[in-house]
Formats: C-alpha cells, structure tokens, sequence
C-alpha cells in the first residue's frame, strides 16, 4: 500500500491557516439567491478560450493536451473574494493569492500540491502556468451573454478567458462535507444506464480540531462529483462543497457536489 498525500489533513479541515490551503464557500445550507448580480472576478469561472502572443498571433504553447480520457479540457481559473486565486483543468490544484487595483492585477508566486502525473506534458504545462500567471499586468471584463475576460502579461501577450457563473452565484453558500471514495467502483442499478458502474463512498465527521468523529455507511454514489476522476485502485477523501437546488430536475438529486480538494490519495494494491 502506498501513501500519497499532497496536503496535510488540518489544512484541508481549516483547522489550521497555512500557504496553499484552497478556500471554500461559508458552511451553511442555501440561503436566498441573488435574482441578478454583475459580472466579476469573483462571479464567474473562467476557462482559457484563445491566448495570443505580443504580436496578436495564437499561442498554441497553453492548450492542455489530450487525457487518456481523450475529453477535450482548458486552462480554468477561479478568484475568491478574500483574493485567492486557484487554476484547475490540470493536474494538481495551483493556488496562490492577488490583488487589484483599477485594471491592475497582481498575482503571487503560486503553489501546487504535488500529485504526479503520467501524462508529461500536462506536468510541463502546469509548471508553464504557475510562472505565466504572476507576470499578469492588468485585466478586463467585457460583459455579455458569455462574458470575456483579458489578462495582459508584462511583454504584451494575452489570454482571453470565458466566464460561466459560479455554483455560488447560481446557487448560493454551500454545505462543506467529507467523502471518502473507495478504490473500486461497484455494479448499481441505474434508471437511465444499463450496466451501470457506481462509486462506493462513506460520509466522515471531523470535528473543530480536525479529529475523526465518526464515518457513516458505504453507499453507492449514483451520481458524479464535479472536478473529480474516478481512478480505479485508489483510495481518496475528498472535501465536497455541496450545493442545494431549488429546482431540482428530473431523474437528478437537489444536490450538486463540487470537488474542494483531495484530503488524502492511497494507492490500494
């Protein structure tokens, strides 16, 4: 059996402050919704669209590469309101902190957990972005249907990034949860999908300490975990940002869970 962990447990409980810990959404059930809010920063999720060198030509050089998965992917970014930024779309989770003023940014140097990869040009690329980003000069929203966003780099290249809303823009604060996944996914009867294949999980409880108070039932996992892949063999806890739908559609749960960080990675032999 072989331990990987990337980020010590009280980080993930908030039991502790430290550099690199990724935010999360206040601890609380969904509360009313705002009916129309501006687009910013903080607002929207924004995934690489087009980056262009200083000469205004594409710049192919930040396009992820394929997954053995062979699902298409881009570059995200996420910016908290207490100035935290955090790009996903890759292998490990980059975090970091920044500011602004006017249409001035600054970006910190960013840290990343230290999950390996077997793809080697996705490893290559992450480590690209985390000395790109803190070279970011200045930003701006063009609003829209599908709002815009543009970094300018010191040198004049750019990024242009599409904004989709956040969980929390659409549906408010979210209930922070812990769910361990079992290393092998486990025949269930779906409705819709013959031959389904479901994950095993089990709820933990910590309490204000970051102590194991108690672990629920195994259950099947009908569903999927929004920024989480199933890899067969390994053993994960998970920090879950659940939100509640107020309409919830057909064949599909009032909950939507949205992968925080991994807590703990086992590979089970």
């Amino acid at each position: 059996m072989l331990s990987l962990k990337s980020l010590s447990v009280a980080c993930a409980l908030g039991t502790t402050v430290l550099m690199g810990c990724t935010t999360h959404s206040a601890d609380l059930k969904n509360t009313e919704k705002p009916s129309k809010t501006s687009v910013t920063l903080q607002s929207h999720h924004w995934e690489l669209q087009q980056a262009l060198t200083a000469h205004s030509a594409p710049d192919n050089q930040w396009k992820v590469p394929s997954s053995n998965e062979g699902s298409a992917r881009a570059i995200g970014l996420n910016f908290s309101a207490d100035q935290r930024i955090n790009v996903d779309r890759l292998c490990n989770s980059i975090m970091g902190s920044y500011s602004t003023q006017g249409e001035q940014i600054k970006i910190s140097r960013l840290a990343a957990t230290m999950m390996a990869c077997s793809n080697t040009a996705l490893m290559q690329l992450e480590q690209n972005v985390a000395q790109q980003l803190p070279k970011a000069k200045t930003w701006k929203i063009t609003d829209g249907p599908a709002p815009i966003l543009e970094l300018k780099f010191e040198g004049g290249a750019s990024w242009q990034l599409k904004g989709t809303p956040t969980h929390e823009t659409l549906y408010g604060n979210s209930q922070r949860i812990f769910l361990e996944v079992a290393p092998q996914k486990v025949a269930c009867s779906h409705p819709l999908t013959p031959n389904a294949q479901c994950m095993r999980v089990r709820e933990i409880q910590y309490n204000g300490q970051g102590i194991k108070q108690s672990v629920g039932e195994w259950q099947n996992y009908y569903g999927s975990i929004e920024g989480y892949q199933h890899q067969a063999g390994v053993r994960n806890v998970l920090r879950i940002k659940r939100f509640t739908r107020d309409q919830v559609p057909a064949d599909a749960s009032k909950y939507i869970d949205v992968l925080d960080m991994a807590v703990e990675s086992e590979i089970v032999r």
